[in-house]
């Protein structure tokens, strides 16, 4: 009934954007009087920050087509290297690029969002590596037949993909995907495998949720997961081809970041209309650029959710040494050769401070020159990854630290 009703909601506020958007361009017409007079500026830029708000979204490009190397420009092709029933390994080949560049998996989360959301991680270190990228798939877009997919499955993905990469890539993961890639680390460790990555950088992760608990943390904890399963797990209705598959809806977890932070997006709203009244489309166009890609959300499985959840926020199972993969322990001691790098926002309110740096301290087996910590001074969650702080500050931390490990 909930995914129903919300897809009723979405069909009718889709006709009502298209009504809306119709409407600003009569208003915003040359031969119209009412575009240079009277409150027709107004009712027009109205119309259509609602028309942006309420309009329907689809699964974003990445829309890199090139990318400089060197002072020169060089084309990006993107490249599907394999595909499974829940996400794909994407290659953005470089036309000419110099050869023995590091390869580098970034490793997107699941989390609602698209791979797409890294789109500015990827395009700053494009000019200086082999990019990889996790991209996962929308769970409703998955039928009934392709099975299951939860945070097993997930680690085996990460384990195939750097397999397919080679030995010596390293493998950055952004928020979420720390505990699973962490964790594939710590397997490809205890099994010798000689894909295992040559470093792992991990950003704003949950590593141990009890240090410094965030809103987020503390909505994980305070229920039981029976609760989780009866009030946020939605079945997919028809006519998806994922029809019948109980998924947590991505509807649903962007309205809990949209609620986190209320005020700041109504602000981003309000000045988003100043600016249309003002006539000053560059201002405008990117605050619509960042609600296109906020706003483009998936579901993702129920079993691989209520897991994150029981294992991740609840039972701290990984800091404590007892999360279990395919029913063997998974040991942070077994690494002992891969650099760990952890790198935190001072304003984070998603993963606290120490989260992520809990993984350097469960890494008893790795000896500390192959340990480092950077916090990013006046730096929230997206900023870790996107942005100026992103370019200029961190991803030169992140470069230097593969650089200095064979990259």
């Amino acid at each position: 009934m909930l995914y129903n009703a919300y897809e009723l909601q979405r069909n009718l506020l889709a006709g009502a954007s298209a009504w809306a958007t119709a409407g600003a361009e009569m208003l915003n017409h040359p031969a119209n009087p009412m575009s240079y007079f009277g409150g027709g500026p107004i009712l027009a830029s109205a119309l259509e920050v609602f028309a942006h708000a309420a309009a329907p979204r689809g699964k974003p490009a990445f829309d890199l087509p090139t990318t400089v190397i060197d002072g020169q420009e060089v084309a990006v092709t993107e490249v599907v290297e394999q595909r499974k029933p829940f996400g794909q390994l994407k290659h953005f080949v470089r036309e000419g690029a110099p050869a023995g560049q590091p390869r580098l998996l970034i490793v997107a989360p699941m989390s609602g969002h698209y791979a797409t959301l890294l789109r500015g991680t990827v395009e700053r270190m494009l000019p200086g590596h082999d990019v990889w990228i996790t991209d996962w798939r929308d769970a409703r877009s998955v039928p009934m037949n392709d099975g299951h997919f939860d945070l097993d499955d997930y680690v085996d993905y990460l384990i195939d993909w750097l397999g397919h990469i080679g030995p010596g890539a390293h493998m950055l993961a952004v928020c979420q995907p720390s505990v699973p890639s962490y964790a594939a680390a710590c397997i490809m460790s205890q099994t010798k495998n000689p894909n295992r990555p040559r470093t792992l950088t991990m950003m704003g992760g949950p590593i141990d949720t009890r240090e410094a608990p965030t809103v987020v943390n503390t909505l994980a904890t305070e229920r039981p997961i029976t609760w989780f399963e009866q009030n946020v797990v939605a079945t997919v209705p028809f006519p998806y081809p994922g029809a019948g598959r109980r998924v947590y809806p991505g509807f649903m977890q962007l309205a809990g970041f949209m609620t986190m932070n209320l005020g700041n997006h109504m602000m981003s709203h309000w000045e988003m209309f100043k600016h249309l009244v003002d006539g000053d489309e560059q201002s405008a166009d990117a605050t619509k650029e960042f609600y296109d890609e906020y706003r483009s959300v998936c579901d993702m499985t129920a079993e691989f959710y209520l897991q994150t959840v029981q294992e991740v926020f609840q039972k701290h199972s990984l800091p404590k040494g007892e999360l279990m993969h395919r029913g063997v322990r998974v040991d942070p001691a077994a690494i002992t050769d891969i650099g760990l790098l952890a790198i935190e926002g001072e304003r984070d309110d998603i993963s606290g401070l120490g989260q992520t740096k809990a993984a350097l301290k469960i890494a008893t087996g790795l000896p500390e020159e192959h340990k480092r910590y950077f916090m990013a001074p006046a730096v929230g969650h997206y900023g870790i990854f996107n942005g100026s702080k992103w370019r200029n500050l961190i991803a030169p931390i992140v470069e230097e630290w593969i650089q200095s490990h064979g990259g």
